[in-house]
């Protein structure tokens, strides 16, 4: 063991190699702050670019870019309310109500903290059980991963904060929203209304642009013109480093989410976004806090350590099994292809300075990324001082100009539009849109395993779930979190319907 991790330190250890997880970083930073370019975009731009670069620096360069764009999704999340990534949309929920308390520079901080914690965690089970966690993805089936996302999407219920009915409504829109398109085992076209550019579905980024990012700005745009005021004038946000003995009290939960996020990263098909969802999920079941939504840094630290601690974990089968965990991963895999470099069991004994270079440059980036995001940081902060109008039409151009290019469809623009005015619309009945986006993500991956897992049962629901310790054990949690959801909000003399 420490033999190999002398050889990836070898590897690591070159001004090419720092030079180039330091640029990764920085890339994949300022890839994730824009509105619509997400970790897997900024690594697919410099995929060509590695051709001729070694293979081990180059794959090293493209899991810096993994880690700062996983990240880089934080700040614009915070500070306007519009999450970068897919995956920061969990940390608008508190990470914008503190920016508007005033409490900017803990809300930035805490996210850059947890970040490049989740990230370190991750890399020190990455070197350890990169191994034995790869047996752990092969033991879940399709009836296991409809299990895993129903659990997922049994946190719809605290979603919906004092009106349960409103966040199983919510994720249930969601839900619908996804299976739009074509049907991935029939090919027969759903809801697309004869319109063609509806065939491959609705853009996870359009619409989490138009739930997020343009509804906030209408609703900006009403305050202003109520108001007449700056964004800031009457409470002046805080900016300073947040005290150790304010950071150490969120440490254990840091901790619980960077384990769920390495969890989930090993799971091909699962993500950052599901793993930020399922950890703030948790941690706002378990620490009994209720002001969650309004400001709980907690709120922040969840999704952020664990959508980062993601990032070790998708590399797990990745390198392992040669099975991308997701879209970033996919492009890393695209690298190895080529360069000629085979992932799978033997890759650790063919090539072992790949696999084990890249787990010592995860721990170098996420180190790099605590100053590249402090520089960023400081650069983003200056948004706080534009007028409520420039801030609106910058963000707005951002938004709509990130979307195109992410499709190349002027139809994903017109997707964001339509989801803008219907997210301006729930919130005006406290419809929680997190439920909707979680609804999304969740239903794919549901209905794809529902239908594999009964094609393999013959039709049977009991040959799918009974057969299957693990699917059951996930189901009873899943009904036993909303019956726990259900009676906590009727003791708060909430309302179920």
């Amino acid at each position: 063991m420490w033999n190999v991790l002398l050889l990836g330190l070898q590897q690591v250890a070159s001004w090419q190699s720092l030079a180039a997880i330091a640029f990764g970083v920085l890339w994949g930073t300022i890839g994730g702050m824009i509105p619509g370019i997400n970790a897997t975009i900024a690594m697919a731009l410099l995929l060509p670019f590695t051709y001729t670069m070694n293979h081990t620096v180059a794959v090293m360069m493209l899991a810096g870019v993994y880690c700062g764009g996983e990240y880089g999704g934080s700040i614009p999340a915070i500070l306007i309310g519009t999450p970068g990534t897919n995956a920061a949309a969990c940390t608008v929920i508190d990470g914008y109500p503190l920016h508007k308390q005033g409490k900017t520079g803990l809300a930035l901080y805490l996210s850059l903290l947890s970040s490049c914690f989740g990230g370190v965690f991750s890399a020190i089970f990455l070197i350890f059980l990169a191994i034995p966690l790869s047996q752990v993805a092969l033991a879940f089936g399709p009836a296991e991963y409809f299990a895993l996302a129903f659990l997922g999407l049994s946190m719809v219920c605290s979603l919906g904060e004092k009106n349960v009915f409103k966040g199983i409504l919510a994720g249930i829109v969601g839900i619908l929203f996804s299976t739009i398109g074509f049907d991935t085992f029939t090919g027969a076209k759903r809801y697309t209304f004869g319109l063609l550019d509806l065939s491959s579905g609705i853009s996870m980024v359009a619409l989490m642009m138009g739930l997020y990012a343009i509804t906030e700005m209408f609703d900006q745009a009403c305050i202003y013109r109520k108001e007449k005021s700056l964004i800031f004038k009457h409470i002046k946000p805080d900016l300073n480093f947040p005290k150790w003995s304010e950071l150490r009290k969120y440490l254990p939960w840091a901790i619980f989410a960077s384990i769920l996020g390495v969890v989930i990263g090993v799971m091909p098909g699962a993500g950052a976004t599901a793993a930020s969802f399922l950890a703030y999920n948790e941690i706002k079941r378990f620490s009994k806090k209720d002001d969650f939504g309004h400001g709980q840094p907690l709120g922040v630290v969840a999704p952020e350590s664990a959508n980062n601690a993601v990032t070790g974990g998708a590399m797990v089968p990745l390198l392992s099994l040669g099975i991308p965990g997701s879209n970033s991963t996919a492009i890393m895999l695209a690298a190895f292809s080529l360069h000629n470099v085979n992932c799978g069991p033997t890759l650790f004994s063919t090539n072992p300075e790949i696999p084990y270079g890249i787990f010592v440059s995860l721990f170098v980036s996420n180190f790099l990324m605590f100053f590249v995001g402090w520089m960023c940081i400081k650069c983003a902060m200056k948004i706080t001082s534009l007028s409520k109008p420039v801030l609106i039409a910058v963000v707005i151009a951002l938004v709509f100009t990130g979307t195109y290019a992410y499709s190349g469809e002027i139809f994903s623009m017109y997707v964001t539009l339509i989801c803008g005015i219907v997210g301006l619309a729930f919130r005006y009945f406290n419809v929680p849109s997190a439920a909707i986006v979680l609804g999304f993500v969740l239903g794919e991956i549901m209905e794809a395993n529902l239908r594999r897992a009964l094609i393999i049962s013959r039709g049977s629901f009991m040959g799918c779930f009974a057969n299957s310790t693990l699917s059951a054990v996930l189901l009873l949690l899943s009904v036993a979190s909303i019956l726990y959801s259900l009676k906590t909000n009727i003791r708060n003399k909430g309302k179920v319907f």
